[in-house]
């Protein structure tokens, strides 16, 4: 039987958001229906973007949080994700997060790629800013969020964006993710879907094994208090 020691999260909830849905353009009367964000009207959702060859953004959120989900599994967690396929439409992501705080998570993040410019490299690290609701959560958030930030340096590949935030990092006020969360959480895209280099890795089993591990890390690195 593992020892105490091989289980660092043992008796912690993890959540993770993988972002958007394999079939979301299939209904665009939903996805494009206006929810409030906790300070203005987005959408309930998008499509996400994809690499120049067809690969999703919304397939590789889902495989990087399965394996995610399998390795916080291994370390004792129990695990909330707010959707269990790539083939359906939806949740919108005021629905995402109510399945997350309902769950009461230690921590949670949502998981992306962006679609940015074809000659921009490298992942960003979203993090919420202070709306009255989220208000306890900011600074625990941001500590994460280093965490997070450190870990994907010292693991994967993948640079900070040179294109987007400041030292792969930005505060985001319009995303009801961040918003309307009720337990530490932060917003990971994990690299630029449209340069060709980081496409190279972000749809390959190996780097998607590796970002799974080095979120892991981050994620018993932050529950331990370092």
């Amino acid at each position: 039987m593992p020892s105490g020691a091989a289980k660092p999260l043992a008796g912690k909830t993890v959540g993770i958001d993988p972002g958007h849905n394999g079939r979301n353009e299939d209904d665009p009367s939903y996805i494009n229906h206006m929810i409030w964000n906790g300070r203005e009207e987005e959408t309930c959702d998008t499509t996400g973007t994809e690499s120049d060859d067809g690969y999703t953004e919304a397939a590789f959120n889902f495989n990087v949080a399965r394996l995610l989900r399998d390795d916080l599994l291994r370390a004792g967690a129990r695990v909330i994700l707010t959707r269990n396929s790539n083939d359906g439409v939806g949740p919108c992501v005021t629905r995402r997060a109510q399945i997350l705080n309902r769950a009461d998570p230690d921590v949670a993040i949502a998981i992306h790629a962006d679609g940015g410019p074809a000659w921009g490299r490298g992942f960003t690290v979203l993090e919420p800013v202070a709306d009255g609701p989220n208000d306890k959560i900011i600074k625990s958030s941001v500590r994460f969020g280093g965490d997070v930030r450190s870990a994907l340096l010292a693991g994967t590949q993948m640079p900070e964006s040179d294109y987007y935030g400041d030292h792969g990092v930005i505060f985001r006020d319009d995303l009801a993710g961040l918003n309307l969360a009720s337990e530490p959480k932060i917003l990971i895209e994990c690299g630029n879907m449209r340069n060709a280099t980081d496409a190279r890795l972000l749809t390959t089993t190996r780097f998607q094994r590796r970002l799974a591990a080095a979120l892991t890390a981050a994620i018993v690195a932050f529950l331990g208090g370092r």
